[in-house]
């Protein structure tokens, strides 16, 4: 088994332009992901995944000098699903984790934690990034699913809004999937009801006005943010 975290970010965002970029407590939000994801002990190869266009340029040259062990991949901007293929085939990989970039403290234990789900479980797709049926936190987590199911996905998929999202066809057709998820192994971190995902200015506001450090845990990031969501 040969696991890809696919770290999905682009400069161009409608409700927040730009966002890759801002800084977050002296780093940008892109670094903060690539170095927590590559904490990560399941995860044999990171990669970043953009967009082609010319407005990614400067994400394209930051992500370049970056010292940390990634590659970057650049494709088609609005077929992401496409994108994710491209990126990942000829590549010996079996899986794709899936890292939305807007996801700045994500956890390198909680991609862990998802990997060794998925092996120990016969299913599809699983994840553990956003609290649906299951209690985690948004934000922390990811997604996964096999390099077959993603080269077939690229195959046969049809429609525009289902090419724009990795796993939208999945969730649209979950009669057709086995789809799982599971509740965080440390019960302190269950709280579903707090959210970390960078979507607005004001979400951004949030995390900055907080004092955490890069490689805080999710439990500390928990104590910091729970009496105050």
């Amino acid at each position: 088994m040969k696991v890809a975290a696919v770290i999905q970010a682009r400069i161009g965002s409608t409700r927040l332009p730009y966002k890759m970029m801002l800084t977050l407590h002296d780093m940008p939000i892109i670094d903060w992901v690539m170095r927590r994801v590559c904490k990560s002990k399941n995860i044999d190869e990171v990669i970043v995944a953009i967009p082609s266009g010319k407005n990614d340029d400067v994400l394209f040259k930051h992500i370049s000098k970056s010292n940390l062990k990634v590659r970057i991949f650049r494709g088609n901007q609005n077929n992401v699903l496409n994108r994710f293929y491209e990126a990942t085939k000829n590549k010996d990989i079996t899986h794709i984790v899936r890292v939305c970039a807007d996801n700045p403290l994500i956890d390198w234990q909680e991609i862990d934690n998802l990997i060794d789900f998925y092996k120990n479980n016969s299913c599809d797709y699983a994840y553990n990034h956003i609290p649906k049926n299951n209690l985690y936190a948004d934000g922390f987590g990811a997604e996964i699913i096999s390099f077959n199911l993603l080269e077939n996905l690229n195959r046969t998929v049809i429609l525009d809004r289902h090419k724009e999202h990795l796993t939208s066809y999945i969730w649209d057709n979950s009669d057709k999937f086995l789809i799982k998820t599971f509740d965080p192994i440390d019960k302190e971190l269950r709280h579903p009801e707090l959210r970390f995902d960078i979507d607005t200015f004001e979400d951004y506001y949030k995390l900055a006005m907080k004092d955490f450090n890069i490689f805080d845990t999710s439990k500390t990031l928990i104590n910091i943010f729970k009496d105050n969501k």
